[in-house]
């Protein structure tokens, strides 16, 4: 690969999180009309169509082949659809007990998660200095977490459900994330734009496919919903598509770990999204939160440097 592109993880990193915050927004929307599984499958049946067209664009851009398949790709690409599909599920039902902000600041503990399974599943190694940086990071993800509450925090079915769901999401989408930069490593050499494109068409694909047959059998009426909600649905396929595109290239260039500690920058996305469709606020635990991010990912690109 030219060493001269390396550096492009950082914008479509950032970018693939505001397209992210934008779909999470959407499928908040969609799960009370549609369920946690009907809103879950609108982000890969909707979002297939528009990766065929970024892997057209990627083959165009770079006059590649596509790449040849074999079993480890298979492997891998199968564990990050269905972690995945596990993973926004969660996310999603968390969503539904508490707030779209606190629900992304919990599923933002994934990085100190990837960082560890991507050590010990694909050997990517991390400085002591990356180490750090990304806890810092991590750390203000939990600060902006911790809200203290009156009487009403102790009922566990607003307290601690939505924490469960969201770090089981958060440990889902660090499985995910490895299981694809893995499949993405195991393609022949090429163009690192086309191995992600074809690496985010596979995924897609199973999991469209996956979910189609699961709805088809135990939810049928799902599908008379999605098609009545189609234009939504097809906003939430195309950010989806749109922000895995911007993960995909990411982890084709550098760690998920890497990846995955910028993706932090969402929560500054949630935020504001937050302000102006769910009237929320920032407190000052949320604002000393958000500092740490900072450093944290500041301290991690400069490492990276």
């Amino acid at each position: 690969m030219d060493t001269s592109w390396v550096w492009l993880w950082v914008p479509v990193t950032i970018l693939a999180s505001a397209l992210q915050t934008g779909r999470n927004a959407i499928q908040k929307g969609l799960t009370e009309q549609l369920g946690t599984l009907g809103a879950t499958q609108v982000r890969f049946v909707f979002g297939l169509p528009f990766a065929g067209v970024f892997l057209m664009l990627a083959l165009w851009l770079t006059g590649s082949d596509l790449p040849g398949v074999n079993w480890p790709f298979l492997a891998f690409v199968l564990t990050g659809a269905l972690a995945q599909i596990a993973a926004t599920a969660l996310m999603l039902a968390a969503m539904r007990l508490r707030d779209f902000v606190v629900v992304t600041v919990w599923t933002k503990t994934e990085p100190v998660q990837l960082a560890l399974v991507g050590f010990l599943v694909l050997g990517d190694t991390l400085s002591l200095w990356a180490v750090i940086a990304i806890s810092t990071a991590t750390l203000g993800v939990v600060w902006m977490a911790y809200r203290p509450r009156v009487s009403s925090a102790l009922d566990p079915t607003t307290n601690w459900r939505p924490i469960v769901l969201g770090l089981a999401a958060a440990g889902a989408f660090a499985v995910a994330a490895v299981g694809f930069r893995g499949a993405i490593l195991e393609l022949p050499q090429g163009n690192f734009l086309v191995r992600a494109s074809w690496t985010l068409v596979c995924g897609l694909l199973i999991q469209a496919v996956l979910l189609a047959l699961w709805l088809a059998w135990r939810e049928p009426g799902v599908w008379q919903r999605c098609l009545n909600a189609w234009r939504i649905s097809l906003w939430g396929g195309f950010l989806g598509a749109a922000a895995s595109q911007g993960w995909f290239v990411g982890f084709a260039l550098t760690s998920a770990a890497n990846v995955r500690t910028l993706a932090l920058v969402e929560v500054f996305f949630a935020q504001l999204l937050a302000r102006k469709l769910f009237k929320g606020h920032t407190t000052f635990s949320e604002k000393v939160g958000m500092t740490l991010i900072v450093l944290g990912v500041g301290a991690l690109l400069w490492v990276q440097a």
